[in-house]
C-alpha cells in the first residue's frame, strides 16, 4: 500500500508553519528536503531551490525574516490526496527596510513521506509581490509581433 499524509500531519505542518515554530517544523522536514520558491530572486532574494533540513530551518529562521517579517498566512484552500497536498495560501509581510507591507497569494504543492515534508515547491503571485516590494507597476517590454491571423504572441 502506498503512503497517504494523514490530514492532522499536514493541519500541523501548517500551524508550524504559519507560527514560524521551528522546533515543530525541524520535525517534520525530511532530512534531505527540497524547498523550492518561484519567484524573482532579484527582488525576492529567499526564491529559489533550497536542499536539506538545515538550509530550509534556515530560510525559514534567518533569511525571510530579514527581508520581511511575516505579520499573516492564511490559508484559502487545501486538497489533500496520498502523499501530496496542493493548498492556496494568502502571505502579509512587512519589508524590513522600508516598514511597506505586502500581501500576495502563493499555492504550495508538498510531498511528504513518513509524516515528514519531502519535497515543496511555492508558486508565488511574484508579479504582484514584485510590484509590491518595488512600490510600482513593473513596465513590461512588449514586443510588436507582425499579424498572422489568429495568433497570440505570449
Amino acid at each position: 500500500m502506498t503512503y497517504e499524509v494523514p490530514r492532522t500531519v499536514v493541519d500541523d505542518f501548517y500551524k508550524a508553519y504559519a507560527k514560524r515554530d521551528t522546533k515543530k517544523l525541524g520535525a517534520m522536514l525530511h532530512d534531505d528536503v527540497v524547498w523550492t520558491i518561484s519567484g524573482p530572486v532579484e527582488v525576492l532574494p529567499y526564491c529559489g531551490t533550497h536542499r536539506s533540513k538545515a538550509t530550509v530551518l534556515d530560510l525559514i529562521i534567518r533569511v525571510v525574516p530579514s527581508i520581511f517579517r511575516v505579520i499573516s498566512y492564511v490559508s484559502e484552500a487545501m486538497l489533500v490526496e496520498g502523499d501530496r497536498v496542493a493548498m492556496l495560501n494568502r502571505r502579509s509581510a512587512q519589508s524590513n527596510v522600508d516598514g511597506k507591507v505586502i500581501s500576495y497569494r502563493v499555492a504550495n504543492f508538498m510531498r511528504f513521506c513518513d509524516d515528514k515534508v519531502v519535497e515543496n515547491l511555492s508558486l508565488l503571485d511574484s508579479f504582484d509581490a514584485a510590484e509590491q516590494v518595488l512600490g510600482h507597476p513593473l513596465t513590461l517590454h512588449t514586443r510588436h509581433v507582425a499579424s498572422q491571423g489568429n495568433v497570440v504572441a505570449v
